[in-house]
């Protein structure tokens, strides 16, 4: 069976202001193109169909054109909703979109009811994992604790115990969105930490033939059953050297997964430069990123005259200007935003205890009660969309 795994298309973000609807108009066109030619028996979509809870409507027409093309071409869609998705709102209609051969798995407690394809090799059940958010279904699926690796095991028990009573050599894939230990994060992706910890182990998912999985925006193999396809599209400048694509997923008569990577258009490359204002714009090396959308780090000692409007006569589409003069790390003038660079929020607010302390840390009482004052904002902004 062929399997076309995509995951984070985040319809309706822009690029640091730049609207990407063209962009992400291209890529639908390329899925569905794809889906075409490769002659796939379903597409999987892992999560963060949308940027936002409540999408603007041309997102929302993108999504909708998508649909209507994939069921015209009677390609199954199998898609869960993630972190950024409104559950609820993506889900309305799932009903009557299965009629249609799009399958929409977003309540966390029908994770173990598959969508059932099969082929001249028998039945392969896929199982659709929605975000989980800990605090609002570890109730519902019987988890341990309110943590990530506790709830997305509780929902692969079940999808195990629904898995043993199918007949035998039923193959299996799982759709999930979430960290897994092991995958390399970008600036783009929304923190998901929970009590101090983001990730959860690849082993979650054994027992199944293949876990596509959506989050991370980079695309990447975990191992040989367990991959993320990435965003299509760069979403922030540290995807800057990530190669944008989807998997294409043959799975053999016993389960054995072949896979290959299916470039996504490029609207436009993006780079970053780094070096004093002169020497941006008069180094030759830098003639490649002319046309490119553009980041500019800025290492003179002091700020130069108009450097943004300087840049743009070479680099006309410019978009991001950083300022990090070469000052000694212990300068107390080095760039503030230099020093919280790769710092979680939980690393930010333990660091400012020491700071108005004079250098004496949180103690473990102190640093439990901020890693719930996190996670209780989180939970509170989730159950917030959930009511919108």
């Amino acid at each position: 069976m062929r399997l076309l795994h995509t995951s984070d298309w985040h319809l309706g973000r822009s690029f640091h202001r730049v609207s990407l609807l063209a962009a992400q108009a291209a890529f639908l066109d390329h899925l569905v193109e794809t889906a075409r030619e490769q002659r796939v028996d379903a597409v999987l979509v892992a999560g963060d169909v949308y940027d936002r809870a409540v999408p603007p409507l041309a997102a929302v027409e993108l999504y909708d054109t998508a649909l209507h093309r994939l069921a015209e071409l009677g390609v199954p869609t199998v898609m869960i909703s993630g972190n950024h998705d409104s559950a609820r709102r993506l889900g309305v209609g799932a009903g009557l979109m299965e009629r249609a051969g799009i399958h929409l798995r977003t309540d966390p407690g029908g994770c173990a009811d598959p969508v059932l394809l099969a082929d001249e090799h028998g039945q392969v059940a896929l199982y659709g994992l929605p975000y989980l958010e800990p605090a609002l279904v570890r109730e519902e699926l019987g988890a341990e604790r309110a943590g990530h690796e506790s709830v997305l095991r509780a929902a692969m028990d079940r999808v195990r115990a629904d898995l043993a009573g199918r007949p035998a050599g039923t193959r299996s894939v799982v759709l999930a969105h979430a960290f897994v230990t092991g995958g390399a994060a970008s600036d783009s992706e929304r923190d998901i930490t929970v009590g101090g910890v983001a990730a959860v182990p690849a082993d979650v998912f054994g027992g199944v033939d293949y876990a596509a999985l959506g989050h991370l925006h980079g695309c990447q193999t975990i191992g040989e059953r367990v991959r993320y396809s990435g965003s299509p599209l760069a979403y922030s400048f540290s995807e800057a050297d990530q190669r944008k694509s989807m998997w294409l997923i043959d799975l053999g008569e016993r389960g054995a997964v072949t896979a290959e990577r299916i470039d996504c258009p490029v609207p436009r490359p993006i780079a970053r430069v780094r070096g004093r204002l002169d020497t941006l714009l008069e180094d030759p090396e830098l003639a490649v990123h002319e046309q490119s959308w553009v980041e500019a780090t800025l290492t003179d000692p002091a700020r130069p005259r108009e450097p943004m409007a300087r840049l743009a006569e070479r680099f006309p589409h410019v978009l991001s200007l950083v300022f990090a003069p070469e000052r000694a790390p212990e300068d107390p003038l080095a760039s503030y935003a230099e020093r919280l660079k790769g710092r979680t929020d939980r690393q930010i607010a333990e660091d400012f205890v020491a700071h108005v302390r004079g250098g004496s840390g949180p103690d473990e009482s102190e640093r439990a009660v901020l890693r719930a004052a996190l996670d209780e904002i989180r939970v509170g902004d989730a159950v917030a969309e959930v009511a919108r």
